[in-house]
């Protein structure tokens, strides 16, 4: 990570960019170098002294956050992947601050943060600073090329990743030769909507399962991630309801700010959701779903952990594996941060790492048989 991060700050509100500047205050290793009202003003300012890491308004008059993004990405286009200019969306609670968010994600932007709306000043500081210099950090060690480290750093003593393994795939399929699998449970974190686009039109092409997703999001913007996702994948996308009833065909995304369980009622797999406290920081915390999961399901299961920062579902995938479930985590090579896979896979608790392009047809085959004797 360079010494000092430069960051440059882009929102139409005076009060509100003082507020960014002042979260990022008094930080060795961050520095605003810039203060800008609009989206021409940023686009300047990017060309002739490029930063690391720009935070964009979402809504602003004339040139918006949408169409900044995507200058920003042209301007990237000539610059090496370790040179470009991350952005971080800065988006209100609103329906359509959330839409724009989630098409943001589609177009390059690395994350987002949501504008805290408490009666509290001082927590709400509080909480811009903490979430935009996590962030920020972690969008320039993802500039890095996987398995590099800083001068300083100790390398992580993270074990060999198994590779994609035909004959683990027939032991598998062997063990539960009586069974079929009858689910699958997916956790995402930093830059999971992108993979989830990408992933789940395979997986639809390969099977109509259930499957049920946990997305780190905060509430209002679930919702439109699940209508996003559901003009591209075949089936049905939805935010999940409390007392549903998983039916196949269908995708369940966690709602922002609530967990996502698994209960049996009457013989039938039903959601449910709670906001009992956070899990790993997180709610919707990926553990708490894999572990109602793996009770629902037992060894008709297959649980997914795509790209993330931190360490949920790893505690939850061991309980799958104790189950006898299969699990498959993302490659770190495709992975916008190897975070929550990477634990995985330290942790012991993973059957295969495969790239992402790769992993619905491993999925597919697991799901139809391939190879059961």
């Amino acid at each position: 990570m360079p010494a000092t991060a430069r960051v440059l700050i882009v929102d139409d509100s005076r009060i509100f960019r003082n507020a960014l500047e002042a979260s990022l205050a008094d930080e060795g290793d961050v520095a605003v170098v810039g203060s800008v009202f609009n989206g021409q003003k940023a686009l300047e300012f990017v060309q002739a002294t490029p930063p690391d890491v720009v935070t964009l308004d979402v809504e602003m008059p004339g040139m918006d956050g949408l169409e900044t993004l995507r200058a920003i990405q042209r301007f990237n286009a000539g610059r090496s992947a370790d040179s470009a200019v991350g952005v971080i969306m800065v988006s209100s609670h609103t329906k359509r601050g959330a839409d724009i968010t989630i098409q943001a994600l589609r177009d390059g932007a690395f994350d987002f943060i949501a504008k805290p709306s408490g009666p509290d000043h001082d927590r709400n500081l509080q909480q811009l600073r903490q979430q935009l210099l996590a962030k920020i950090r972690l969008f320039l060690l993802s500039r890095r090329p996987p398995g590099t480290v800083s001068a300083g750093e100790e390398p992580l003593a993270v074990p060999q990743a198994p590779p994609a393994s035909p004959g683990h795939r027939l032991q598998w399929l062997r063990a539960v030769s009586r069974r079929s699998v009858r689910a699958l449970v997916i956790a995402a974190s930093t830059g999971g909507p992108k993979a989830l686009e990408h992933l789940l039109p395979g997986l639809r092409h390969h099977t109509d399962l259930p499957i049920l997703v946990v997305q780190h999001m905060p509430a209002d913007f679930t919702r439109s991630l699940a209508e996003s996702l559901a003009k591209l994948s075949q089936g049905s996308v939805v935010e999940a309801r409390d007392g549903q009833a998983i039916q196949s065909a269908t995708t369940y995304i966690a709602p922002g700010g609530k967990h996502l369980v698994v209960r049996r009622e009457r013989g039938q797999a039903v959601i449910g959701t709670n906001e009992q406290p956070p899990e790993n920081g997180c709610r919707p915390s990926a553990d708490i779903l894999f572990r109602s999961a793996a009770a629902a399901w037992r060894s008709d299961l297959i649980a997914i952990v795509l790209t993330g920062m931190g360490r949920d579902g790893t505690a939850g995938l061991g309980t799958v594996k104790r189950a006898g479930g299969y699990v498959v985590a993302q490659d770190e090579a495709s992975s916008v941060v190897w975070g929550m896979p990477g634990s995985a896979v330290e942790a012991g608790v993973v059957d295969e790492v495969v790239p992402l392009a790769g992993i619905a047809d491993a999925v597919g085959q697991l799901v139809a048989g391939k190879g059961r004797s």
